[in-house]
């Protein structure tokens, strides 16, 4: 039994064998062609020149200058009018200012303002003026709760006719500074004198703040 069935499946082997050999030779179909390898090279078209840049051109130009002098004398030109020269003068004369002409009188005198007088400090030759009018302080309220008291050193500008005209503080007490610099604005003193005509002067004076 098994040598029946090993000898029929040789035979079914070589049979299928054969049929795999001859069956191509019976075909009569054309086989396709193969594809060429150049359809797969991509072409590139070359790049487009880049074409040379304009060439400038060098050549001057010539522009018109409206404000140049002409080249060629126009027609019609006279010669200018002599101008009389302007004989209005201003002079500087013994502190006066002058205006005056060739052919006006000198009639107008304007006296030059005085120069501002020079504040001078007191000491050396300078006596400190005399007060001739006191104005005793008013005691802060918030100063007197506190218990602060002390002195307050000030520099008075006194003016030509001995009024104080500037304040300021060198020694403050903070509670105190505003009421000292009131009462000595209305102080006034006897006018100092240099050379015989009143002067500014600059001086410390000192006001004090004292509980009773």
């Amino acid at each position: 039994m098994r040598t029946a069935t090993l000898t029929l499946s040789i035979v079914a082997h070589v049979i299928a064998a054969c049929a795999l050999i001859i069956a191509p030779l019976y075909a009569t179909d054309t086989l396709p062609e193969p594809r060429s390898a150049i359809e797969f090279i991509r072409v590139v078209p070359p790049a487009t020149p880049t074409p040379p840049p304009a060439r400038l051109d060098r050549t001057p130009r010539v522009v018109a200058n409206r404000d140049a002098a002409p080249i060629d004398a126009p027609d019609g030109i006279h010669a200018e009018e002599p101008v009389e020269p302007v004989t209005d003068a201003l002079e500087i004369d013994r502190g006066a200012i002058v205006f005056g002409s060739a052919d006006l009188p000198i009639t107008d005198l304007v006296p030059l303002p005085p120069p501002p007088p020079q504040i001078v400090r007191v000491g050396g030759e300078i006596s400190p003026p005399q007060k001739i009018t006191d104005v005793a302080p008013v005691y802060p309220p918030v100063a007197r709760a506190a218990h602060v008291e002390g002195i307050v050193i000030l520099e008075a500008v006194i003016g030509e006719d001995g009024g104080v005209r500037d304040v300021r503080v060198l020694r403050s007490r903070p509670l105190l500074d505003a009421a000292a610099i009131d009462a000595v604005r209305q102080w006034r003193f006897t006018p100092t004198l240099l050379n015989g005509q009143p002067v500014p002067v600059v001086m410390t004076v000192t006001v004090a703040f004292k509980l009773r």
